[in-house]
């Protein structure tokens, strides 16, 4: 007998692996298709954008045409009113510094008035102080300070008076307590008293003219003393026959008198002085006086 073959061994199949390989064929090219369809694989070139449609690249080809006639106008009226616009701000800026030139000039006749005005206002407080006897103080810094310059010789003259003060009640009562003396000629020599009473035997005047005898003139001499006008009083004690014995009275008087003056011309000079007088500060004022420009329009 013989003995049966050996069994062959069992080989893999292949078909199922044929058949995964062909779905994924089929799969692929699905996908392509689709894609290829949706327009995914688009020719352009790198950093192109999209086509330009055919009546845009004919704008884009055609020359620009030339600005209307009423363009023109328009951008010519544009640059007029940007002209205008222009000159319009140079005429307020120079307006503007017009305006500013005047404030200063404003500003510097106010300053200046106000300067004067000050002055003006220490002459007077300087007079009162005089009146009553009383010592200047800081009016007489001021007096230098103002009028230094200007009326050097009268500010002395106000400040020696001013340390050694008269006043008219002061002086009214001295002449009056000096009125034995100028009444009488005891003072002079026999010879001058004889020819003074020979001459006063027969006098010939005008009715309008003052009486010359010594009562009359003392009379005159006390009111002009008590109005102010201590010139005119002083004019009138020299003219007695005591005369000699009031000579300090006549000193004191010209003092006086003297001061007054002086303090008239500073006052004077506080108005109308228009280069050498100083404001609170030693400044020079500048503004002329209103009163100096009136004058000399």
């Amino acid at each position: 007998m013989f003995d049966n073959p050996p069994t062959a061994r069992a080989r893999p199949s292949i078909k199922p692996v044929l058949f995964a390989v062909l779905a994924a064929f089929l799969l692929g090219g699905l996908v392509v298709g689709y894609l290829a369809w949706q327009g995914n694989f688009a020719d352009s070139g790198p950093g192109e954008g999209p086509a330009a449609s055919p009546g845009e690249t004919a704008r884009l080809a055609s020359p620009r045409p030339a600005p209307s006639a009423s363009e023109t106008a328009r951008s010519a009226a544009a640059v007029a009113r940007v002209e205008e616009t222009q000159g319009g701000l140079d005429q307020r800026i120079a307006a503007a510094e017009q305006r500013i030139a005047r404030l200063d000039l404003q500003a510097q006749a106010a300053s200046g008035n106000a300067a004067r005005a000050e002055g003006l206002l220490i002459a007077f407080a300087t007079r009162r102080a005089l009146e009553r006897g009383a010592e200047l103080g800081y009016l007489g810094d001021q007096l230098r300070l103002r009028f230094g310059d200007a009326q050097p010789n009268s500010v002395a003259t106000v400040i020696a008076f001013a340390r050694r003060p008269v006043t008219l009640d002061v002086l009214l009562a001295r002449l009056d307590g000096l009125q034995p003396t100028l009444r009488s000629a005891s003072g002079r020599p026999t010879f001058g008293r004889l020819q003074e009473e020979i001459s006063s035997l027969f006098v010939i005047r005008r009715e309008t003219t003052p009486s010359p005898q010594a009562s009359r003139r003392f009379e005159r001499a006390r009111l002009f003393v008590e109005s102010g006008r201590v010139e005119d009083a002083i004019a009138e004690v020299e003219k007695l026959p005591g005369a000699p014995g009031a000579a300090t009275w006549i000193a004191d008087a010209r003092r006086y008198a003297r001061a007054r003056r002086a303090l008239d011309l500073i006052e004077t000079t506080a108005v109308q002085e228009p280069r050498r007088l100083r404001d609170g500060a030693g400044d020079l004022v500048e503004q002329l006086s209103p009163v100096a420009g009136e004058g000399a329009t």
